[in-house]
C-alpha cells in the first residue's frame, strides 16, 4: 500500500511542476499571445511564485490539521481550474487570476507529499526517499520544456493547457480514492461519505509526536488542546533551525527557478546569442543532473549528516562564483562554462532537500507542516523577487521585450542574482553556529540531526 501512496503523491508533484513550469518554456508563445513585455511577463510567474510562497504556512496549517490526501486532492483541482481558465483567456488580468489559482494549487503539492514520505516509510528511508521523489518531479520540467511546447504548437493555446487541467483532474480523482494519511485513516471519498476513521487524523498525530519526536513539548497549532497559530510560528522562528532551513532552501533553489521558470531562455537566446536548441539543452541539463545527482545525494546526506550544511555552502559559492564570470566577462561566455553553471545548479536541486531535513531535526511533529511551509517558502520568494527584479531591470535599460533584448542589459540584469546569493551565504553562516549549539543545548545526542 505505502507504493502506491507513494506513487500517486508522486505523480501528483510530477503534475505541479509542469504547471509551474509550463510559462518558462512558453515565454516566447505566452509574449506574444498576451501581446506582453519583460515585466509583465515576469509578472505572471512572479504572481504566481507570491501567491505559492505566502500559502506555505496557511497549507502548513491545514496539513496539520486535515491531513496530506485533502491538500493534494484540492491542490490539484485548483490547479485545474487556473489551467482551463489561462487556457481560454487572452487578457493578462483574467490569466493572472489563473496563475494565482495555479500557484495555490501548487502549493499544496509538495509539502503534502514529504509529510505521506514521512508517515509511511522508516526513518532511515525518509532522506532517500525524498531525494527520490524529488527527482522524479523533475521529470515535470523536462515534460515542460519540449512536449508541452508540442503539445501547444499542435492543439493551440487553449488546447495545450486544456489537456493539463484535465490530467490534474483525473489524478485528483485518484488521489481522493487512493490516499491516506496513515494505515488507520480513510481516504477523502470515504471521509465524504461519512465513514469513520480508526482514529482522528490529529489525535493520531500527536499521540505519534509524542512517540517518536524528540520535540515533544509545541501544542498542535489548531484544533483541540492547540497553541492557536501565532504563538506557534513565533516558538517555530525563534529556532534557529528553522531560519537556517528558510535560506538553505533559498541559497540553493533561487537561481534555479529563476533559471528554468523564467528567464533561462531569453538570457541565452536573446541575451547571449545563442540557440533555442542550446537553451533547451541547457535546461534539460539542469534536470539530467539533477536526477542522477539526486540517486547517490540522499546516501550521501545519511551518511555525512554533520556536514550537510557545509555541502550546501560550497556548492551556493561554486554556482554565484559561475554567475559572477558569466555576467561581468567580456562578450558571449563560451558554452562550456554555460554547461558547468547548469551542471552544478542542477546539483544545488537535490542538495535543497536539506532544507527539510533540518525541519525534521529542528521542529515538533505536531507543527511540522507549518516549520516544511516556513523552509519551502525560502527558494521561492527568492526566485519571484528575482523574476521581478530582472524583468524591471530589463525594462529600465529599455530591453524588455524579444525584439529589444541584448546581451549588457541582461548580464547587468542577471547579475542582481549575486546580491541575494551573498545574502543567503551570510544568513547560513549566521544562523548554522547558532542552530548547532541549541541541539547540543537541548536534545540528546541520539536525536541530533
Amino acid at each position: 500500500m505505502k507504493w502506491l501512496i507513494w506513487a500517486v503523491s508522486v505523480l501528483a508533484y510530477v503534475l505541479a511542476v509542469i504547471n509551474r513550469s509550463s510559462f518558462s518554456a512558453l515565454g516566447p508563445v505566452a509574449q506574444e499571445h498576451f501581446g506582453a513585455e519583460a515585466t509583465a511577463l515576469s509578472t505572471f510567474l512572479t504572481v504566481q511564485l507570491v501567491v505559492y510562497a505566502g500559502a506555505q504556512i496557511p497549507v502548513g496549517i491545514a496539513l496539520d490539521r486535515w491531513g496530506a490526501p485533502t491538500l493534494i486532492t484540492s491542490g490539484l483541482s485548483a490547479m485545474a481550474a487556473g489551467q482551463f481558465l489561462l487556457g481560454a483567456s487572452d487578457s493578462i488580468p483574467v490569466a493572472i487570476i489563473a496563475r494565482i489559482l495555479v500557484g495555490a494549487g501548487d502549493a499544496c503539492i509538495f509539502t503534502s507529499m514529504v509529510r505521506l514520505i514521512s508517515e509511511w516509510f522508516g526513518f532511515k528511508q525518509i532522506p532517500v526517499m525524498n531525494q527520490l521523489s524529488g527527482n522524479i518531479g523533475q521529470i515535470g520540467q523536462i515534460i515542460a520544456v519540449t512536449p508541452l511546447v508540442m503539445l501547444v504548437a499542435a492543439a493551440g493555446w487553449q488546447g495545450g493547457f486544456s489537456v493539463l487541467a484535465v490530467l490534474c483532474l483525473i489524478v485528483a480523482l485518484a488521489s481522493a480514492v487512493i490516499l491516506r494519511d496513515n494505515p488507520r485513516q480513510n481516504t477523502v471519498l470515504q471521509r465524504l461519505r461519512g465513514k469513520k476513521a480508526q482514529q482522528h487524523f490529529e489525535q493520531a498525530n500527536l499521540e505519534q509526536a509524542h512517540q517518536a519526536s524528540p520535540i515533544t513539548e509545541a501544542l498542535p497549532i489548531t484544533g483541540p488542546n492547540s497553541s492557536g497559530i501565532f504563538p506557534a510560528l513565533k516558538a517555530l522562528l525563534k529556532r534557529p533551525g528553522i531560519r537556517m532551513a528558510f535560506w538553505v532552501h533559498l541559497s540553493t533553489s533561487f537561481t534555479i527557478f529563476n533559471f528554468t521558470l523564467l528567464w533561462g531562455t531569453p538570457f541565452v537566446t536573446g541575451g547571449l546569442g545563442y540557440s533555442q536548441g542550446v537553451a533547451a539543452m541547457l535546461i534539460t541539463t539542469i534536470i539530467i543532473t539533477t536526477l542522477v545527482f539526486g540517486v547517490f545525494a540522499g546516501g550521501l546526506l545519511t551518511r555525512f549528516a554533520s556536514y550537510r550544511v557545509h555541502m550546501v555552502l560550497g556548492l551556493v559559492i561554486c554556482s554565484q562564483i559561475l554567475w559572477a564570470i558569466i555576467v561581468l566577462m567580456p562578450g558571449q561566455p563560451p558554452l562550456w562554462l554555460l554547461f558547468t553553471l547548469v551542471i552544478v545548479l542542477g546539483m544545488s536541486s537535490p542538495i535543497s532537500m536539506v532544507a527539510f531535513e533540518l525541519v525534521r531535526a529542528h521542529a515538533p511533529l505536531t507543527q511540522r507542516g507549518v516549520a516544511t511551509g516556513i523552509a519551502n517558502m525560502g527558494g521561492y520568494v527568492g526566485a519571484f523577487s528575482m523574476m521581478l527584479i530582472v524583468g524591471l531591470l530589463l525594462d529600465a535599460q529599455g530591453a524588455g521585450s524579444p525584439d529589444t533584448y541584448a546581451m549588457q542589459p541582461f548580464k547587468w540584469a542577471m547579475a542582481s542574482q549575486l546580491v541575494v546569493g551573498v545574502l543567503g551565504i551570510c544568513m547560513i553562516l549566521r544562523e548554522y553556529p547558532q542552530a548547532k549549539k541549541y541541539l547540543l543545548s537541548k536534545y540528546p545526542p541520539s536525536h541530533r540531526g
